[in-house]
């Protein structure tokens, strides 16, 4: 309307006595940006049936143009013929009608052209918001797919070691095995309960670890000795599954199960600078690529230290951390760092 107004004040032969006055132009050209809108709204409908938001920019370009070009000639028939020719204003311009509908002609295309840049660009970014949106959707799918993934890997895995151990015992003493058998249905019973949640809290996990320990102590007897450091403020911390309980299976296949005499494994869990820090040490010697991922790759059950590295990576990103370091001499320690998140009362 501001467009109109200017083209209208700039052509208009104010010397004239015919020439109109500032109220009755205002008013000619309110109704004239109605019809406009009226059109372009009317042209909505003819987009979505001939799918142009969905066309990219080559083939989109020359339709807009045309249909602009349209809407504008009869934009301006519909205008200039009501106002002088259906209620009869007066002309109010000095120049000729010729000109002045020529020059409304491209003036009014270009403005359908802006309107329709508008219109295409506002829906090009809807369009990329709801992607984005999907993308997203998608991906937090992928990732619940993929922790389900590790965790159906985890458990197997756990309970593979723990038959051995079992099978181990039955022959020997069948009270130990019933004991045993108690122990490793507590182990299944929290596997089966925490394998539906994401987190859990450590004094459950402490539990379990206890029980695992537990069931190879009776197999390694005195072979096998275990040191808890364990802060009372950090038993209420929310903790992956299955976490801690792989960090010590290693410590006991890598650090007990190959030596001779055996050793200590130490565990311990505090809280520092807003972070759980979990620490599984047990006697050994490091591989030569001392990290999460890779440590034991070239064991038959790396599986285990992989897994837990990529549950906290889809966990908690980069706030998380899992490695190995030979500290103290002697030992190999399993160190894991993650955010504090208690469970709420």
């Amino acid at each position: 309307m501001l467009v109109q107004l200017g083209l209208t004040s700039a052509f208009s032969d104010h010397s004239s006595p015919r020439g109109r006055d500032s109220v009755t132009d205002t008013a000619v050209n309110v109704m004239v940006t109605l019809m406009g809108l009226l059109l372009t709204h009317a042209a909505r409908p003819l987009v979505t049936r001939w799918q142009w938001k969905q066309l990219r920019w080559l083939p989109l370009v020359p339709r807009v143009l045309g249909m602009a070009t349209v809407l504008a000639l009869i934009w301006i028939v519909a205008g200039y013929g009501y106002c002088y020719g259906l209620i009869g204003l007066p002309w109010p311009s000095k120049y000729n009608f010729i000109s002045i509908m020529a020059l409304s002609w491209f003036q009014s295309t270009w403005m359908m052209v802006f309107w329709f840049c508008v219109y295409f660009f506002y829906h090009i970014y809807e369009r990329l918001q709801r992607m984005q949106i999907e993308q997203l959707r998608l991906a937090a799918n992928v990732k619940e797919a993929e922790l389900r993934a590790l965790k159906s890997q985890v458990n197997p895995h756990f309970l593979f070691n723990s038959l051995n151990s079992l099978r181990a015992l039955i022959d020997e003493d069948a009270g130990r095995a019933r004991e045993a058998v108690t122990r490793l249905a507590n182990i299944l019973r929290y596997s089966l309960q925490s394998g539906q949640v994401e987190t859990v809290q450590l004094r459950d996990e402490l539990q379990t670890v206890e029980d695992y320990l537990a069931l190879e102590q009776i197999r390694h007897e005195e072979r096998l000795r275990v040191r808890w450091e364990v802060a009372d403020e950090a038993r209420s911390q929310l903790v992956p599954p299955m976490l801690l309980q792989t960090l010590v299976e290693n410590a006991v296949k890598y650090g007990i199960s190959t030596r001779r005499a055996g050793g200590e494994v130490a565990i311990s869990a505090w809280i520092q600078d807003a972070a759980l820090h979990l620490r599984v040490s047990n006697p050994g010697e490091l591989a030569p690529l001392g990290n999460a991922a890779s440590a034991k790759a070239g064991s038959s059950t790396g599986v285990g230290l992989r897994n837990a590295s990529e549950r906290l990576k889809l966990l908690y990103g980069d706030q998380a951390t899992l490695q190995l370091v030979a500290e103290p001499a002697g030992s190999v320690t399993a160190e894991v760092s993650l955010p504090c998140r208690a469970l709420a009362s």
